[in-house]
């Protein structure tokens, strides 16, 4: 809570120190105040903080006009659920809401009332794991389940954002889970009482494309047998989820823009716009640099649906969340198939946590329904435990895919071009790249930079 907490406080400016340690002395248990920016590191390597409050603009320019973002890079890289809130003035409020997409917990303006100041901090400081007393997590929606400093970093993103009616573009592999995010967002609107439409636009083709979205007019093409409303117009005053988004053509993409743009729609064999009031929301496991490139996907179309972004991590990056999951699918599906399995042996647990999931949780969630038909015993073992070879074949059919090649290499040469220009700090790169400095090193070590 609010009194155990210790809060370090980051500005040039001594009256903005003064003003704050004033305000909170009385209300935590320790405010310590910091001028030099460069002492960060070893502020954060020597004592345990529970919130930092960091200033956007030193006069000690890092970065002109950036400064507050490289810092907060720095401070997510070695502490990424750290909750971090940014102090900005009026005029760098664009500068503020950029930083909440680079994992900014909050931003307050300067000069700001100190109730609304308290109450952030508040808010904050009860969200983080450690006032939980480790109890597993299932927030934000149906079995959305982790306790990671990973996820509790996600989970308050999507609190942040839920609220408001900002497009958001949620990125992730296959299996992580954006789904279960997206409905989690429309849950916590102010949508949340009105129509969640979700369409897989990456499996249409273009005819099709039109008429699920756009709906049409009876006798438009042969099957059109009676009037339809498109899904966009269903979404109507909702949530509409486009699935796989990174996967639509350019000429789909120009038709969804206008659409987006006009804020009206179109049905197939009419020509009478019907206005609509949505919140957009979209998903694609293609990474953003990639999706970036204008031969691709155009990027008029990239800020229309992102105007924030949300990173679901992988499985293997979540540490003993793959525990949590995996004993909550033994749950599901022990009472599902009347089998009495109720836990996992020390062997198990180690297999599942050594394991690398290029299928994420959906592969785990199937691993361990497979293992609960099969097994014979009251506690899963090691032996229970087979991992799908039908991951292992796409893995090498992307491999063997030119196109995918093609999608590599751009996603290679960016890196180093990125790195290089950085003269290697791994983590200004990270930071541009917008992933995280393990997922860097990851990427480093697979194309042997």
């Amino acid at each position: 809570m609010l009194k155990s907490a210790r809060i370090l406080v980051i500005d040039d400016d001594t009256d903005v120190l003064t003003a704050v340690r004033l305000l909170l002395k009385q209300q935590v248990a320790e405010v310590i105040t910091e001028k030099n920016p460069e002492n960060i590191p070893s502020l954060l390597t020597k004592g345990h903080f529970d919130l930092v409050l960091l200033d956007m603009n030193f006069k000690s320019a890092i970065n002109s006009g950036n400064e507050g973002l490289y810092w907060l890079g720095r401070i997510k890289s070695s502490k990424p659920a750290l909750p971090v809130i940014m102090i900005t003035a009026y005029g760098a409020i664009d500068l503020a809401v950029k930083s909440l997409k680079q994992g900014a917990a909050d931003f307050v303006v300067k000069p700001w009332k100190n109730e609304h100041l308290i109450e952030t901090i508040t808010g904050l400081l009860d969200q983080q794991p450690s006032k939980r007393k480790g109890k597993p997590v299932a927030n934000q929606g149906p079995e959305i389940i982790g306790d990671s400093p990973l996820m509790q970093s996600l989970f308050h993103k999507v609190g942040k954002i839920a609220p408001t009616d900002a497009n958001i573009l949620i990125l992730g592999e296959n299996g992580t889970g954006k789904d279960l995010i997206a409905s989690a967002i429309h849950q916590q609107s102010a949508r949340a009482g009105k129509p969640f439409v979700k369409v897989d636009v990456g499996a249409l083709t273009d005819t099709l494309f039109e008429s699920e979205l756009f709906g049409h007019k009876k006798g438009a093409f042969t099957d059109a047998r009676e009037d339809r409303e498109g899904r966009i117009e269903s979404a109507n005053h909702g949530t509409l989820f486009l699935d796989e988004i990174g996967n639509i053509s350019l000429v789909q993409q120009a038709k969804l823009l206008t659409v987006l743009q006009n804020r009206q729609v179109t049905r197939l064999g009419s020509n009478q716009p019907i206005p609509v009031d949505i919140r957009l929301l979209s998903a694609t496991n293609v990474p953003l640099v990639a999706l970036s490139d204008e031969i691709r996907f155009r990027k008029d179309l990239i800020y229309r649906i992102n105007t924030v972004e949300i990173q679901v991590p992988p499985l293997r990056d979540r540490g003993t969340d793959i525990l949590l999951l995996a004993r909550h699918f033994i749950q599901r599906y022990a009472e599902k198939y009347g089998k009495t399995i109720s836990d996992l042996d020390k062997k198990a647990e180690t297999k599942l946590l050594e394991y690398h999931y290029p299928g994420n949780v959906r592969e785990l969630q199937y691993s361990i329904e497979r293992a609960i038909i099969m097994s014979e015993n009251n506690v899963l073992g090691a032996p229970d435990l087979l991992f799908s070879p039908i991951e292992k074949a796409n893995a090498i059919s992307l491999q063997n895919d030119p196109a995918n090649t093609n999608l590599t290499e751009m996603e290679r040469i960016t890196i180093s071009k990125v790195v290089e220009k950085y003269n290697g700090n791994i983590s200004k790169a990270a930071i541009e790249l917008g992933i995280t400095r393990t997922a860097l090193y990851r990427r480093l070590s697979k194309y042997n930079l």
